[in-house]
């Protein structure tokens, strides 16, 4: 199966090269954990490599986003100025145009139909990030909030987009963790004590990805001023 890189080097060895081409992937975890910065080295690495990308983004600025990746020194700034990179920024218009009816808002649940996404996608883009789907998931049914990811993702799919779609840990938990069913891989995102140093530590581990061996354990990941780092022992493989 063909792959297109995470943007972290470590990552891409343990899923044999990346993310499944035209596939989507699902990354949740609790607020501080990286899930952002996950989507910033996915659409770094394919700017660089050439593919047209979009982020679309529910809880930040373009500003923002840009200032982000600048400052963990994946500058992306460049290719969202020359228009190789598109940011399509929900996060204001979810905040301005509450009752206005252009992306699905209505006022009294800020509800919005998930395949109706797919009209922000230009015909061309290779490389998407979702982020963050769990403001989509608000007040909608188990069954509706299943239908409505399964048709993202076959649209998406349909666009031949490799996506990453990005969801906090309690709107997933809140549905009840429907959206791992429809995707092709999941990846979770923990930030919890290490007892035996007795400080809190990131972790990271990979409960789905079809086509792909994979190993249940989870890894320390840091965020540094160059990205994320996952560690490695000696051995090469990755440490629990």
């Amino acid at each position: 199966m063909e792959r297109v890189s995470t943007g972290i080097e470590e990552l891409d060895r343990k899923l044999i090269g990346g993310y499944p081409v035209n596939k989507a992937t699902l990354i949740t975890g609790v607020a501080g954990s990286g899930k952002t910065i996950f989507g910033i080295h996915f659409i770094h690495r394919n700017c660089v490599e050439g593919r047209k990308c979009l982020m679309i983004a529910t809880e930040e600025t373009p500003e923002d986003i840009l200032y982000q990746a600048e400052i963990l020194g994946h500058d992306i700034k460049p290719y969202y100025e020359s228009g190789q990179l598109s940011i399509e920024n929900i996060f204001e218009s979810r905040s301005e145009s509450i009752g206005q009816t252009r992306y699905g808002f209505k006022p009294e649940s800020l509800d919005i139909e998930l395949p109706n996404l797919i009209e922000l996608i230009r015909d061309g883009t290779e490389c998407l990030v979702i982020d963050n789907l769990g403001t989509f998931a608000l007040r909608v049914s188990q069954k509706r909030l299943r239908d409505q990811f399964d048709g993202l993702n076959y649209l998406v799919r349909k666009k031949g987009c490799t996506t990453l779609l990005i969801m906090d840990e309690s709107a997933h938990n809140l549905t009840h963790q429907l959206a791992e069913y429809s995707v092709y891989g999941s990846i979770r995102l923990l930030v919890k004590e290490n007892a035996y140093l007795g400080k809190m530590e990131r972790y990271l581990c990979i409960p789905k990805m079809r086509s792909t061996p994979i190993s249940p354990d989870m890894s320390i990941f840091e965020i540094t001023s160059k990205g994320i780092k996952i560690h490695e022992p000696k051995g090469g493989s990755l440490v629990e």
